[in-house]
Parts: structure tokens; C-alpha cells; sequence
């Protein structure tokens, strides 16, 4: 009777595993997004992630829109809280299937970063970053 029972529960548990696995390491998606990151907080009551924010603009004066997004390393995390109020790109991948919010509360996993100091503002039209004080400083 046990033996019975005992193979169709190991099948089931791999099963499920392999799920675990495909969802965690696929994505159906990647890309960048730039902005500014607004808000970034560790949460969660069992299963802590980075929740985080980022405020898309894509012209002076146009309406704003938020990107939710997740991070999972705490090295991208600790990066991204060094920058927090500048510009920057985020590259992400979109993960979907995941069944509870343990992995996350959202679908957008940052995997790193890149800060921005240019900001294109119309096609052709580029605003520089400030400058770092020992380059101005030299300049004549």
C-alpha cells in the first residue's frame, strides 16, 4: 500500500520542482527602462525582496508613469540605493508563472543597472548630466 502511494507523491514533488525550476530561471521578456528610482524597500513577511519604484518621464511636462519592479540581489539593491534620485537605466527580465508573491510583487526582475547623465528630451535634443566638481573645477 505504501509503495503504491509513495510513487505517484515522488512524481508529483519532482514535478513541481521542475516547475520551480523552468519559472525561476526563464524569462519572457527583458529590456531596459530609464528613470529616476523614487522608492526602493525590502518587504515581506517570510520571503524578503527589494520592491522598488522608478518614475518614467519621457518629456518636460508630460504626465508621469511608475515602473514597479523587484530585485532579488542585494548587491543590485545596495547599488541602486547608492543612486537613488539620479537617473538611471534598469535592465530587467519579466518572469511570469511565479504562483506566490514570495518570489516577488511583481513580474520585473532588475538584474542590474546603469546610471544615466545624458537625458534626451526629443529626438536630437540632449541635456547633459552635471558634471563631476574635479572636471569643472579644471575647466578654464
Amino acid at each position: 500500500m505504501f509503495k503504491r502511494l509513495a510513487l505517484p507523491l515522488l512524481i508529483l514533488i519532482g514535478l513541481i520542482a521542475a516547475y520551480f525550476a523552468v519559472v525561476l530561471h526563464w524569462s519572457y521578456s527583458s529590456g531596459e527602462r530609464a528613470g529616476w528610482v523614487q522608492k526602493l524597500s525590502h518587504k515581506g513577511w517570510v520571503c524578503k525582496t527589494w520592491e522598488g519604484e522608478l518614475a518614467l518621464v519621457s518629456l518636460p511636462g508630460a504626465q508621469m508613469e511608475k515602473f514597479l519592479f523587484t530585485v532579488t540581489d542585494d548587491a543590485v539593491a545596495e547599488q541602486m540605493n547608492k543612486v537613488i534620485g539620479r537617473r538611471v537605466a534598469l535592465h530587467y527580465e519579466e518572469r511570469v508563472g511565479l504562483p506566490t508573491s514570495c518570489f516577488g510583487d511583481t513580474r520585473y526582475y532588475v538584474t542590474g543597472l546603469t546610471v544615466v547623465d545624458d537625458i534626451s528630451i526629443a529626438p536630437g535634443v540632449v541635456v547633459q548630466g552635471r558634471q563631476p566638481a574635479a572636471s569643472a573645477a579644471s575647466a578654464p
